[in-house]
């Protein structure tokens, strides 16, 4: 059994999201020790990480608890979370996309303004009067 300290450090969370977590119920049984303070096990470090990494899918918390939803229903509902995971991975990629343009295009002008300092090229601006 771990305490929220504990809890904390091994799932790389601060102690106020762990906390929001707990309350929002997104981490089911919880237990509680003798007196009141939550203790969690090796189970509940496991999804508490699970979130996390849900989280980083760019999940909203009312989709976390749709999916802890369909997790506590069992094997039935794996097509249904395979789908949302599905989903999750598409819209990453589409960012992964964006992100990759962004980063050419910085590339490219990086590479341009270095060829202007050199003397390679002469600089043009498509923005500043002429």
């Amino acid at each position: 059994m771990y305490t929220m300290k504990e809890a904390c450090e091994l799932t790389g969370l601060s102690y106020e999201t762990l906390k929001f977590y707990c309350n929002e119920g997104l981490v089911p049984n919880v237990q509680r020790d003798s007196r009141n303070y939550r203790v969690f096990t090796e189970r509940n470090i496991k999804w508490i990480q699970s979130l996390t990494c849900l989280k980083n899918c760019g999940m909203t918390i009312n989709e976390m608890k749709e999916y802890l939803a369909l997790c506590i229903e069992g094997k039935s509902s794996i097509p249904k979370r395979k789908e949302i995971l599905k989903l999750k991975k598409e819209a990453l990629l589409e960012s992964m996309n964006q992100l990759q343009k962004a980063i050419d295009y910085i590339d490219f002008k990086q590479s341009f303004y270095d060829d202007v300092l050199s003397g390679e090229i002469e600089y043009h601006s498509i923005v500043a009067p002429e």
